[in-house]
């Protein structure tokens, strides 16, 4: 079968490749799936730099790239309740191939006319309900979300709404091809505004009350800003880092505002879905699922167009996400 593979650690537009690969052999509890589409993520990125800690560490030669898809069920070993013929979403890993082995317990199953594009998503917008359950925020509060164009950021900001919270979208410069106000952003403010003091435009927009949560996707010192900008109580969740710079705070800019920062790593990232996940599952996958729920998508790529799909996906993630179908 084809799969996209690398054979050493280093940046993913240099180390990935298109090859051939057996097909995976399944086991007991294990689903042979046929991908029908896998997306493309920062954390995948991750991986292939080997900055992801045990058990998730790249294995060679021929270590398979990609963490989140969706396929259908080919065979099934035994005690494996889903049938063949089932859509299922899930995150494990080796998916950027025409076929995976995924222990079942890992399987998320989907209605069968579940758009694909959607279904290989479907860690994103669990993830970025559990950022906004995370942040704290209520009905009325003010939320301040980074990287405002980035997939996660999108999706969180559409949750938000959806509590009553007020979302502010910081991005670093305005893409006049995607208005955030449409998915529901009150206000958006573009890094690149020549002399723009951010802590004084956050009290503006929000009439001095500040910010009750942050959802950071970057760092670098805007984080800084929006901390200092905080609301008594607010909290702030760190989900990425995609600036290499740092910000830079004073304990009272956390003590005298009662302010927390906790870090957020992805739901599955170690555990697969429990039981008690069920409920918020089908609400997400419910939600994310309806044609009124904006989900920008940057492109769609074959497996053998691997340089062009993983280029854009690093270079611009901000274009929207980009997939595999199979």
């Amino acid at each position: 079968m084809k799969a996209i593979v690398f054979d050493e650690i280093g940046p993913p537009k240099q180390v990935l490749f298109l090859a051939d690969v057996p097909m995976p052999a399944i086991g007991d509890g294990e689903a042979l799936v046929r991908m029908v589409s896998a997306s493309i993520n920062p954390g995948d990125f991750l991986f292939i730099q080997n900055l992801y800690p045990e058990p998730k560490k790249p294995r060679f030669p021929r270590q398979i790239a990609g963490n989140h898809g969706a396929g259908i069920i080919e065979a099934a070993g035994c005690d494996v309740a889903l049938a063949p013929g089932t859509l299922v979403a899930f995150s494990h890993e080796k998916v950027w191939a025409e076929y995976a082995a995924v222990p079942a317990e890992w399987l998320i199953p989907l209605p069968p006319d579940y758009p694909a594009e959607r279904a290989s998503q479907l860690m994103n917008p669990i993830t970025a309900w559990d950022l906004v359950t995370e942040s704290g925020v209520r009905p009325g509060d003010w939320l301040a979300v980074t990287a405002g164009y980035s997939t996660i950021s999108t999706l969180a900001l559409q949750f938000a709404r959806r509590r009553g919270a007020n979302v502010i979208a910081v991005v670093r410069r305005i893409h006049p091809e995607l208005d955030l106000r449409d998915l529901g952003a009150a206000a958006v403010i573009d890094l690149s505004e020549p002399a723009l003091d951010l802590e004084a435009r956050v009290r503006a927009i929000t009439g001095g009350a500040g910010l009750h949560g942050v959802i950071d996707n970057v760092g670098g010192p805007a984080t800084g800003a929006l901390i200092r900008s905080l609301a008594f109580g607010g909290q702030v969740v760190v989900n990425g880092g995609m600036s290499a710079e740092r910000f830079e705070l004073h304990n009272f800019d956390l003590l005298l505002k009662g302010a927390a920062i906790r870090a957020s790593v992805y739901r599955y990232f170690f555990s697969p879905p429990v039981a008690d996940d069920a409920a918020i599952l089908r609400e997400v996958v419910e939600v994310f699922g309806r044609p009124d729920f904006l989900v920008p998508l940057g492109g769609v790529h074959p497996l053998d167009d691997v340089r062009q799909a993983i280029a854009e996906s690093w270079d611009r993630p901000d274009r929207g996400k980009r997939l595999f179908r199979m």
